[in-house]
């Protein structure tokens, strides 16, 4: 009765501790992986700095429309023959004085250049919000590979595995066969070289699933990937039917939402904005000043001269009278005119003039790969549906072959060489449908990617 008690509470314990790590294990659907890659990605957490260094420029730009003030104090001792900053007078002496200083300036003209460098950096951020998303979208698509793999590899392992099943099984059949001298001892030495290479198959397998699974725990910075594991929530039907779209459709609405297109454009109206700034360099600036000062000196004044003409020092002013009676006050304009400069105006005006046609080619260049990219993807989803239903065919009609096969095996009309060649067959038409429907769920998703369809909706912060 103890010994059941016993056993009973091992029991319990296995099966508690084999509960709770299956539930710690998570499978992960793809909208999750990819919301995960987004919120933790290190290339695009580099990008979303820049965004923020973006807006930064944009309040130094502001500051630009600001007056500069800067204020000063000074406390200094002078020893020997000096001048006394309060009379003038060359003495002997030891003095110490202090001052107290207030600048201010302000651009009133600079050429439009502070107006001009505002608005390009305004431009600047709307760019790196651009490259940001572009980021999120790529590794969105590659994450979306990346998931698409690791099913792909895992149906695979399962057919092997199925077909590694039905060769034991006709592994002991064919044994007793044997015995019965039903079939010849060699039929057994090709099966079992058969299982071998089962085995072998279900290694190479389970191989590429591991690293699959690796690649994505990578992408997604997973520091704890060793139970990683995604689940299958896809469809390979063409649910957003966009194979029914026509090439020049899908084409004329990516040039209206794609971010490569929309970056381009933004880093051309840059470029036009530093041309404009390189060309205020050639107009004259004007700036207002104004400047406050005051001083005291703490050593004994000239009051007076005796009759032998030496002087009479009477104590100093209180320092704070000394503050009033001392302050002044300069302000102004100040008007600069360019002349020459070494060609140096110029010549930075004409490097962004060639900076604002390279702009230009950029952009018309992104436009001719757009189109290029979308017609080659809409070419390459239908011929992976052609090639995916011709797949499902062959593999129909390896499964027909292969069970009429086994009819004529289990009666001993086959030999074994032959029936193992039909099985080999619908091994390779069963992998050749799992390879090609998830190349063609890709294909789709490259499509709905240029027709404005995210993998998942990409929520900016």
């Amino acid at each position: 009765m103890k010994i059941n008690k016993y056993n009973s509470l091992v029991f319990a314990i296995l099966l508690g501790f084999g509960l709770s790590a299956q539930a710690q294990t998570k499978q992960w659907t793809l909208e999750e992986c990819v919301r995960y890659a987004l919120d933790n990605n290190i290339t695009i957490k580099l990008s979303e700095l820049d965004v923020k260094n973006a807006d930064i420029d944009k309040k130094d730009a502001f500051g630009n429309y600001l007056p500069s003030v800067n204020g000063s104090a000074s406390h200094s001792w002078n020893i020997g023959l000096n001048q006394d900053v309060t009379t003038g007078l060359l003495r002997n002496q030891t003095t110490q004085y202090s001052s107290v200083g207030l600048n201010a300036g302000v651009d009133i003209y600079k050429g439009l250049q502070i107006q001009n460098t505002y608005r390009r950096t305004k431009l600047s951020i709307i760019a790196s919000q651009y490259q940001l998303l572009k980021m999120q979208e790529d590794i969105s698509l590659n994450v979306a590979n990346a998931f698409l793999q690791i099913l792909s590899y895992k149906e695979e392992l399962k057919v092997k595995k199925e077909q590694l099943a039905i060769d034991e099984k006709r592994l002991k059949r064919s044994e007793e066969m044997v015995n019965a001298g039903t079939i010849p001892r060699g039929d057994l030495y090709d099966l079992k070289a058969t299982i071998a290479t089962d085995q072998q198959a279900i290694t190479v397998s389970e191989n590429n699933l591991l690293i699959s699974k690796l690649s994505l725990a990578q992408l997604l910075q997973l520091k704890e990937f060793a139970d990683f594991d995604v689940i299958d929530d896809t469809n390979a039907k063409d649910e957003n039917n966009i194979m029914a779209q026509n090439p020049i459709d899908i084409y004329n609405k990516a040039k209206e939402t794609r971010t490569e297109l929309k970056l381009a454009q933004t880093n051309l109206e840059i470029a036009e904005k530093n041309v404009a700034i390189a060309k205020g360099a050639y107009q004259p600036t004007l700036s207002g000043f104004y400047g406050f000062n005051t001083r005291a000196s703490y050593s004994d004044k000239v009051v007076g001269v005796d009759a032998n003409g030496d002087p009479i020092l009477g104590g100093p002013d209180p320092v704070f009278q000394q503050f009033s009676d001392n302050k002044g006050h300069n302000f102004g304009f100040q008007l600069n005119v360019p002349i020459f400069n070494g060609f140096s105006v110029r010549n930075n005006v004409e490097r962004n003039k060639v900076n604002l046609e390279k702009s230009k080619i950029d952009l018309e260049q992104k436009s001719l790969d757009l189109q290029r990219n979308v017609y080659t993807a809409f070419t390459n989803a239908k011929g992976a549906l052609n090639t995916y239903e011709s797949s499902t065919v062959t593999l129909e009609a390896r499964q027909q072959a292969y069970n009429y096969a086994k009819e004529k095996y289990d009666v001993g009309l086959m030999n074994s060489f032959d029936f193992t060649q039909a099985q080999t067959l619908l091994t390779n038409a069963q992998s050749d449908v799992i390879r090609t429907k998830y190349d063609y769920m890709f294909k789709i998703k490259i499509l709905e990617f240029y027709f404005g369809i995210p993998i998942v909706p990409i929520i900016t912060k």
